[in-house]
Parts: C-alpha cells; structure tokens; sequence
C-alpha cells in the first residue's frame, strides 16, 4: 500500500465528476520557493510542502506533498488516510493524547518493524524546515533531528510553537477519532481553542493574566473583608472590656487596702497576745508556791503505803510461779490421757483384724461350696452335649444363603448410588431452571416496580386483577408495558415511540363485558385512573404487511416493529390493528443518508431509521408528500425484557423435571424396601448361624469353664486360715497394750497428786495478797482524801503551765508571721516607715480590723469575673487594632492597583476578543444562511468579571420551526454536530493565524444535502486568496460536487497488486485511459 512518490496536485477544474485531459504537473518540495504568504508556491509560513513515512502505521515508504491551499486525501476505508494525519501530528511533537489511538508512540510503528520514523519538511521564509522523528519499538523512544542535525524534542517543540503550529488545538487539528470531542468542548475550552488558534500572541496571555488578576484579586477582596470584619469584632470586643477594666482597678483598690489589713492584723494579735502572756506567767508562779506545801503535808502518809508495796510484791510473784508449775503439771496430765485413749484404740485395731479373718474363713468357705456345685452341673451339661449330632453342614448351608443376599444388596446398592446420581444431576438441573425463572420473575419485577412508580392507580389495579381474575370469562392481560417483551434492549426505542403512553399502561381485554365489570370495579368504585382497551373481535396478530421486507433490505431496513416484540395474541392483534406494527419498517443509518429517495421509492405512511421517527402524509388538494421527523426518546420502560417463550419453555422443564425426581424417588423407596427385606433375611440368617456356632462350640467352652472352675477350687483350698493361731496371736498383741496402758496411768496419778499440792500452796499465797491488798487500800483512801486539793492545785498548776506555753508558741509564731509580712529585721519589732503611716490610718483593735476587712472583702467579691488577663487581652487587642488598620490600609491600596491593572488588561483583552467574535459570528451565520439554516456565535459570560468563565456559545438552528439551541453532544444529532464543527472551523479559515488545518472524516454523519453544502462552504473558504493550508479527509465523496483550481486531491490507494512508487507513471494511466475511451467509442 503506497502513494505515488511524486506530488500529483489536480490543479485544473473537475466537472460533474469528470477530469479533463490535462495532466498534473508534479512537484517536489525543491520546487517550492522560499517567498513569503504570498509567494510563487503560494504556500504561507509553516505549511506542509512534504510528508515522508518509513515503516509508520500500514506504510512501508511514501512521500506525500500537499498543495498550498486546500488538499483533499480520499482513500477507502483502511487504505492509510488517519495515517498521514498521525504523521502529521507525531512528526510535530504532537502527543498521542491529541490522535486518540494507542497511548505509546512505539504504536505508531508498522507490525513487524523495530523502528519506524516520519519527515516533514515546512515551508519557511528564511528556509524550508525539515523535522525528522525516528521512532524505537523496543524502548518506546524517539530521536529528533532539524535540519538533518541531531536535536531534542523541546528544540522541536519551540520550532514548531514559533510557526504558530498547534496540534493540540481542536480548532487547528481535529483527527477522526476527535471529531466527537469537539461538541463536548465547554464554552470556555471553546474560547481558550480560538484564543490560542485564531487570536493574536498576545491575546490568550492576557486572558489568562486576567484570570491570575482576578483570582488575585478576588483573594485581596476576602482579605479586606475578613480584616474588616475582624477588625470591626476586635474594636466592639474592646468596647465591651472597658468597662471590665474599669471595675478590675476599683477591685484592685479594695484588694490592696485588704492586704495592708492582713499585714497590720498580726501585728496587732502579737501585741495582745504578749500581754496575756505576761499574766499567764504571774497566775503560774503563784500556783507553783501553793502546790509545793501541799506535797510537804502528804509524806507520812505515802512512806506507809510503799512498804506495804514492798512486802506485797515477793507474794504475788510467788503465786505467778505457782501458776505456771500447774499449768505445766496439767499438760503433762493431758499428755498421758491422750497415751491412753490412742492405746485403746490400738487394741480395738487388733480386734477389728480378727474379726475381718473370721468372716474371711467363712466366705471362702462358702466360695468352695458354690464352685463345687457350679462344677457337677457343668459336667452334667457336658455329659449331655455328647449325645447331640453335628451342626457343621448346617452352618454352611447359612453360609451360602447369606452370599446370595450379600450379592442382591450389592447389586441394590450399586443401583441406588446410581439413582442418587441421577436425582443429584435432575435436582441441580431443577434449581437451575428455578433459579433462572426466578431471575425472570426478577425482572418482571423490576417492570413492576417501574409501574407502581410511575402509574400508582394502574399498580393497584393490578394486584386487584391478581386477587380477583376468577371473576372474569376471557382472557384478561395486565398493562401492556408488562407483557410486551422486546427480544433486544436496543429496539424498545422504537416500540415506546410508536405506541402512546396510555396504552402502554392499558389492560387488554377479549371481552366486551369483562372489560365493563372491570371498569366499573376499579374506575367507579375505587375511583382509580387506569386505562383498559378490547382485543379486536377477529385476530390481527398475524396480519401480513403490505410489502415484503426483502424489497425493502436494500434501503437500510431491517425489520418490522412487530418482529422486534412478543406479546400474547390478543395484545398483538390490537397493536397490529390499531397501530399497524406489522407494517411500520425499522431502519438503520443508512436508511437516514437516503431518507428522501426511501420516502419517494417505499411510499409507506411511518419508518424508523436509527435515531429519528419519520411521518408521511400527501396532501389531499396538491396531492404533494409531506414529511415531518422527530428525534427518538431513549426507552424508559421496556428496556426489561422477559422472553415469553422462554418462560413457558422453562416451566415445561421444571414440571419434567419434577416428574423425573418423582420417578426416582419411587424406585429408590422401592429399592430401600427390597433392602430392608433382605436386610431382616440377612439377620434372621445371621442369627441362626450364630446359634449353630454357639451350639458347636460350647462343648469345647464347657471343658474350659470345667477345668478354670477346678483350678479355682484347689486355690480356694489351699488358702485356708488357722482361726485358732490368729486368735492366740490377738491375745498377746492385746495384753501387751494393757501393760502399756497400767504404766502411763501411773504416771499420769503421779502427776495428777503434784498439781493438787500445788493448788493448795497457791491458796495460801492469794491469803497472804488479799490482807496486805486491803491494808494498801485503806492508807490509799486515807491519803487521797488528803490530797484532795493537792490533785487540785497540780491540776491548776499543769492547765497554767500549757496556757504558758501556747501562748509562748503563738507569739513567737505571730512575730515571725509579722516579720514575714511587714520585712520587721529579726530581734527587732519595730515595723517599717511606710508601714507605720498605713497602719495609723487603720483601726487598732482585732474587731475593728475584722469588722474592716470583711467589709473590704464583700465589696470585692462583688466584683466577680475580673482577672489580669482582661487588662492584658484589652491592651493587647488595642495594639492589634492598630496593626489591623495599619494592614487594612496596605491590602485595600493593594486592592486598588488590581482593579487598575484589570481594568487596563481588560481593554487590551476583550475588545479585540469581542471584534475577533463579531468575525467569526458573521462568517458562521453567512455559513449557515447559504444552507437556508441559521447560526450564531457569540462571547458568553454569566459575570463579566469572572475571567475564567468566559466562553464562546455556539448556537445553531436546522429546521425553520424551531428554535435556536446551543450546541451540545446531546440535542442535536450526530449530523448535525458535524455540519456544525466543519462551518466554525470554516469561519475561523479566513481568521486563522495557524499555517495549516487538519480535519479528519468530519463528513460521516451528515445528510447528502448538508454534506453537499458544507463541501461548497470548504471549497470556497479554503481556496480563497488570504487563506493558508487545509487539510479535509474523508473516505468519499458525493458525485457531481463543484472543484477549484486551487485544490490538490490526494488519492490514497491500496492493495495487494499496488505499484511500488517508482514504477508509478501517470502519463501511462492517462494514454491507456484515452486509448480505452477511443475503443468504446469506435
């Protein structure tokens, strides 16, 4: 797949279609010279003279040189078209973001290559530049070079920007896979497109040094306003404080007159305090006197008293040794009773042990008894057993019969698993089929739901119908939104299009009468608003259309409204009766590009194409066809399928399924049944054969029992007790402990008559106490009646003596209190100069300085709330009041600047923008008035000093009905929106700064009418004398289209027979062309 290597520019005008005989001239890019704009070549600064590709996309090798002026590139589909436009792109540091394709340039390379590269060489004043862009797969890099010299891509990307090449503006570069893009532009991405595309240099910098102005400013006006109010707040804060400073210093007063009190009190309380001191200390001496000649008076008296101390104490210690030597005495007594007991109990041991020999001696006896009868009857069995026959050929006979049944279970159970496998896999396929009409009831829900929302009268009706649908003799089907199940989701357009609402919301009745018993229910008595409507008497619902769709596949249709749906028959007999579904055809796109030779040829009264409704009437007077279109609305409510067929298919299924888990479950109870049979033979056998062996070994189990039970006996035997040694032995051991016992009552009587004696020895001496205890009391109450007022006065004396000392201790406490307070110097207790002034203008008693300083401390407890962080917070914010207005100043002057310097750059900015506007609005809407359509552009800002919200509004009108609408991804159609893009990027043509335009296939979604105009509109824009290149691809062309001598036609073709470029001559194209008309016409 190549072009020609040389340029093939068709500068000649084509007529009708048809190229005249004249050939190209070609040329390369050495042919161009190096003048202005307005040169020989007729190319401007930076226009494309050359594009070369080496292994780039579907391209081995190609050059490609395209005229000054516009260049149409016409291939097929595929052949290479959006190729040369990424080379465009790429080969000018374009990124792979603008194309839209792969995000790696490595991409870009043709399959199989290692590296690929694209040239393209700019026509220049000064010198044509060549751009060469070599692209690595292996490391996804690329190598720049100017010039055939090595550079980097921002040298590249500073080149480019200095021709004013922008192929990152829509307005300047639109490829295929961005044509879309550019009706989503915003109004304001619109703006910045044209600024940069169209405006001059300078014009999209001021913009965005508006924008900077504003949000500046706009940040200087919150500012101003936060200081402002802050500074507002801070003064009425201020305000309010003052008046708590006031009150803080008239607190401060009362306090330090109450701190003068509190130094004079202790001064005044040491004074008092010294002087009673001085008189405790008279009283205290005089009582010290009188209770020294009372104690001379007590003497005699107290000498009698202590030596009947000193007789009395030998005897009472006499009598606390007595004490001890019986208590010890009764321990040892305790001693030899506990001996006693525990020998007691020795002997009742010994007693014990031979009474448990005795009874042992008889058991065994007992045991010996019992063995021997056991063994007689065992040999009796044993005798017996003799006599009995074999059983041996009847245990084999079991054998063999338990076998049989072994292998009829096995086959049973062998057959069971098998069942059990067969009901797993009917009951798996039993839930999926549950599962999966449960899914569609799911979604007959979800239509349901829709229903409630939307319709709530028709909702309720329905479940009435539900409850009640006995009461009814023909078929009764619910709202027709509910039983219309459209096969693809994509077609529920088209049936909510064609039927109205109200009967998509409709119950359809078979008859007459139950449709007026429902009525007369739902809308008379419970006063709902539904709508209901009658099948038609003779079914319609397989009515054929008028013509056969085979006719019609040929312009694009594809299928009639009645096969897109299912519904039950008398629901499609009304809509192919009422609404004529089954002869509506439903279109495609291709349908809408020969819209007027479809309505002229198909004669049918509705169609459908993709996205449009299309009505035809002829006029009953002109007899003339008159059609009008409406845009599609996207489904709301049959967008949910529920294949009808599906769900009676599935319930015939479970119902099959059901039967077949019936049927195994029958043969499985039979099969258990065959099993719990043999099961009870299989015991039954088992028993028996169990009984026989019993039977046959248990003459060999006798002789064992026999010859155990012997062995036995004779152990029994053997172990027999001598009961007259052991009780000879029990009498020894028993007098043995009494001996024991006679001597520990000896000792235990020889203790006993030692604490008798010393209790009796313990009598006397308490004798001996009690007298002198009773003589020592009656000259202790003689003597205290005597020293009466001696305990008095020593009482007197102490109470003197503690008052003394505490008020010693006070004293001293308080001057070191008042030394502390009024800084008196120690040893000293004169107070200092300016103390003594204070304190004369105080009172000099306690109860005047108490009375003072309560009153002083009430009224500063009324002033409550008050601390010195309110006198600091107030001093503080009155300095930052001024700090606050002093920055004020600054920001509001900063402020004013910035409205002077946008107020400057607003005029630089927007005049021109507003003229540059006017331009383009006049040559878009003489666009769109040569196409019998109208179009504006205009400036659109909601705030004219919102910067960044300025926008360019492209407001177009189709239809002289209608009304003008912005231009939007969403109202207008696919065409619509391409017709638009193409006359706005016309408009900016004339307008443009940029030395070249790319558009690519901008031309696939316009009608042949618009498509027809707007090439017109191309052609005489782009080839216009003050216009610079164009660049317009597109996959084909309408025929009998107007040409200009100003265009080049770039036809790209491709193929496995394709000429390499050097073999491509185009002079022996033409001789064979001129030979083969001259045969057809001779």
């Amino acid at each position: 797949m190549e072009l020609p290597q040389k340029k093939k520019r068709i500068s000649h005008e084509l007529t009708n279609s048809q190229p005249s005989n004249r050939a190209a001239t070609p040329s390369t890019s050495s042919n161009v010279p190096a003048g202005g704009a307005g040169g020989a070549g007729g190319f401007v600064e930076g226009s494309i003279v050359r594009i070369s590709m080496h292994n780039f996309l579907t391209y081995d090798h190609s050059e490609v040189f395209p005229g000054p002026k516009l260049n149409m590139i016409v291939g097929a589909n595929g052949t290479g078209k959006s190729s040369i436009v990424c080379a465009i792109c790429l080969g000018l540091a374009g990124k792979t973001a603008v194309l839209g394709r792969g995000d790696k340039v490595g991409l870009y390379v043709k399959r199989g290559c290692n590296k690929g590269s694209v040239e393209i060489e700019l026509f220049r004043a000064s010198g044509n530049l060549i751009i060469t862009r070599e692209i690595q797969v292996e490391n996804n890099q690329s190598s720049w070079m100017l010039n055939k010299k090595h550079s980097s891509q921002k040298a590249v990307e500073e080149a480019v920007k200095e021709l004013h090449i922008q192929v990152g503006n829509l307005c300047q570069f639109l490829p295929q896979e961005k044509v879309g893009e550019f009706a989503k532009m915003s109004k304001i991405e619109l703006l910045e497109a044209t600024e940069k595309s169209v405006g001059p240099p300078e014009m999209y910098e001021f913009h965005c040094e508006l924008k900077t102005f504003r949000s500046k400013e706009r940040d200087l006006e919150n500012v101003c306003k936060e200081k402002a109010n802050f500074l507002e707040k801070a003064k009425q804060r201020n305000e309010r404080n003052k008046l708590d400073v006031e009150r803080y210093y008239m607190k401060k007063r009362h306090l330090d007159r109450i701190q003068m009190l509190e130094k004079k009190k202790p001064l005044v309380e040491y004074e008092t305090c010294r002087k009673e001191l001085e008189g405790v200390k008279k009283d205290r001496e005089e009582m010290k006197r009188k209770l020294r000649s009372l104690k001379d008076a007590q003497e005699p008296l107290i000498r009698k008293i202590r030596s009947v101390e000193s007789q009395l104490q030998p005897i009472e210690q006499q009598m606390r040794e007595k004490t001890a030597s019986i208590r010890e005495v009764s321990q040892k007594c305790k001693q030899k009773h506990d001996q006693l007991e525990l020998r007691s109990k020795e002997v009742d041991d010994i007693r014990q042990d031979l009474s448990l020999k005795q009874t042992e001696e008889v058991d065994r006896q007992k045991r010996i008894g019992h063995t021997q009868l056991m063994i007689r009857d065992l040999q009796k069995e044993l005798q017996n057993m003799n006599s009995m026959e074999d059983v041996t050929p009847q245990i084999e006979a079991v054998n063999a019969e338990l076998r049989t049944i072994q292998e009829e279970k096995a086959k049973l159970e062998s057959e069971s698993l098998d069942l059990r496998r067969d009901k797993d896999e009917a009951y798996g396929e039993f839930k999926r089929l549950q599962n999966r009409l449960r899914s569609l009831e799911d979604m007959m829900k979800v239509k349901e739901d829709k229903l409630r929302t939307r319709f709530r009268d028709t909702y309720t009706a329905l479940m009435w119908l539900r409850k009640n649908r006995d009461r009814f003799e023909g078929n009764v089907h619910e709202p027709m939104m509910l039983v219309i199940n459209v096969r693809d989701a994509r077609h529920a357009k088209y049936i909510e299009s064609h039927i109205p609402l109200n009967d998509l919301r409709a119950f359809v009745f078979q008859r007459q009468q139950d449709m007026e018993r429902f009525m007369e229910e739902v809308r008379d008595s419970q006063k709902l608003r539904v709508n209901s409507v009658i099948a038609p008497a003779e079914s319609c619902s397989t009515r054929p259309p008028s013509r056969s769709l085979e006719t019609l596949k040929h312009y694009g249709f594809f299928s009639y409204l009645r096969e897109l749906f299912d519904a039950p028959e008398e629901v499609m007999s009304y809509l192919c009766h009422q609404y004529k579904v089954n002869d509506v055809p439903v279109g495609t796109d291709k349908t809408k590009n020969m819209i007027e030779k479809v309505i002229k040829e198909v004669q049918l009264r509705m169609i459908y194409t993709a996205e449009e409704k299309y009505t035809v009437k002829r006029s009953f007077y002109s007899n003339n066809v008159v059609s009008s279109n409406s845009a599609l609305r996207p489904s709301q409510f049959l967008t949910t399928a529920v294949d009808a067929d599906e769900r009676r298919h599935l319930e015939e299924q479970m119902r099959a399924a059901e039967r077949q888990l019936q049927r195994i479950d029958e043969r499985m109870a039979a099969i258990r049944e065959q099993q719990a049979r043999l099961e009870r033979r299989d015991n039954e056998l088992r028993a028996k054969k169990k009984k026989l062996s019993e039977l046959k070994g248990k003459k060999r189990q006798l002789e064992q029992k026999i010859s155990t039970k012997q062995d036995s006996l004779r152990q029994m035997e053997q172990s027999e007790i001598n009961l007259e040694t052991v009780e000879q032995e029990t009498n020894a051991k028993i007098a043995a402990v009494n001996n024991k016992k006679v001597a520990i009552m000896e000792e235990y009587l020889s203790h006993m008559q030692t604490k008798a004696k010393l209790s009796m020895e313990k009598v006397y001496l308490a004798l001996q106490s009690a007298g002198l205890s009773a003589e020592k009391t009656k000259l202790e109450t003689d003597c205290r009646d005597g020293s009466s007022e001696l305990k008095q006065a020593e009482v007197a004396y102490k109470k003197l003596d503690q008052i003394k000392n505490n008020l010693l201790n006070t004293c001293k406490t308080l001057m070191r209190r008042v030394s502390e307070i009024c800084n008196v110097i120690p040893g000293e207790t004169a107070v200092p100069e300016e103390l003594h002034t204070a304190f004369k203008q105080l009172p000099d008693t306690l109860d005047e300085i108490d009375a003072m300083l309560n009153e002083e401390k009430t009224r500063a407890e009324c002033f409550t709330g008050l601390s010195d962080a309110v006198v600091e917070e107030y001093n503080r914010r009155e300095q930052e009041i001024q700090n606050l207005e002093k920055e004020l100043d600054d920001k509001t002057n900063a402020l004013t600047t910035y409205r002077r310097n946008i107020a400057e750059a607003k005029e630089r900015w927007l005049n021109p923008l507003k003229l540059l506007v006017d331009q383009i609005n006049e040559r878009f809407s003489d666009f769109f008035r040569s196409m019998q359509c109208a179009g504006e552009v205009d400036l659109h800002s909601e705030n004219e000093e919102e910067y960044d919200k300025y926008g360019i509004r492209i407001q177009v009108k189709f239809r002289s009905n209608a009304q003008m609408h912005e231009l939007t991804p969403h109202h207008q159609s696919g065409g619509e929106r391409s017709v638009s893009t193409m006359l706005y990027l016309m408009a900016l043509q004339e307008l443009n700064r940029c030395p070249f335009r790319v558009v690519d296939e901008i031309n696939q979604g316009m009608d042949p009418v618009n498509e027809r105009r707007v090439f017109d509109i191309v052609v005489r824009s782009a080839c216009g004398v003050n216009t610079s290149q164009y660049f317009f691809i597109t996959p084909k062309l309408l025929q009998n289209l107007q040409y200009a001598a100003q265009m080049t036609i770039l036809c790209v073709h491709n193929g496995p027979h394709m000429l390499q470029p050097n073999k491509w001559r185009e002079k022996d194209f033409l001789r064979r062309a001129r030979r083969t008309r001259r045969r057809h016409v001779s």
